[in-house]
């Protein structure tokens, strides 16, 4: 019998996790925790059974959490719910997608997300409570902080290290060895050829 999994967040990112929980089909996915008024709506045919301040109630039935909060400007909001739900004793599993591909030689901390035809490579590094979103690349020997999120297409190369806390926009690539620090946001479509400051945010 599967274990139950409880989704918290029901926007479209919230979509896109329950496709990647369905296909790789490990967990039953229990409910979704969401703002109060959108109580009794569903997503996908699941159910808002809460919000975050019933967690502490939630906790008692249900052990196994994925953050499906979405993250573009500051990862502050998935930050708090990743604390809330360690703090309460929840569990928060690696989720890779089947269609993926993850080498045994990488790293992949708890609550991290790996989405369609993702590719990670030997000797990556990928922290915690990250979205590595469809089609991302992260190459050989790249490093990538907690609360991460490398977006749709993205091409992180070899040995790049990103800081905690940042957005790597849709179809944006880095040199190789760079280094891109905390809480910075890289835009759509940008090519970084240097090292980015922290609370950086480059557009192009």
């Amino acid at each position: 019998m599967k274990e139950k999994i409880l989704l918290i967040g029901g926007g479209g990112h919230c979509k896109s996790c329950i496709d990647v929980l369905e296909q790789e089909d490990k967990y039953q996915i229990a409910g979704i925790v969401d703002v109060p008024e959108k109580l009794r709506h569903t997503v996908l045919g699941y159910r808002i059974i809460g919000t975050d301040e019933d967690l502490p109630d939630l906790r008692k039935d249900f052990k196994n959490y994925l953050i499906t909060f979405g993250q573009i400007k500051s990862a502050e909001k998935r930050r708090i719910l990743f604390k809330d739900v360690k703090r309460l004793g929840g569990i928060l599993p690696v989720i890779v997608s089947p269609s993926a591909y993850v080498s045994r030689h990488a790293k992949v901390e708890e609550g991290t997300i790996i989405m369609h035809y993702a590719f990670v490579n030997a000797g990556a590094r990928i922290g915690k409570n990250c979205i590595i979103n469809s089609k991302a690349v992260i190459e050989h020997d790249a490093v990538i902080g907690d609360n991460c999120h490398i977006s749709t297409g993205a091409v992180v190369n070899g040995g790049v290290n990103i800081g905690n806390g940042t957005f790597f926009g849709s179809n944006s690539v880095s040199k190789e060895y760079l280094t891109i620090g905390n809480n910075s946001v890289v835009g759509c479509g940008v090519t970084v050829i240097r090292d980015i400051p922290a609370s950086s945010i480059k557009k192009s």
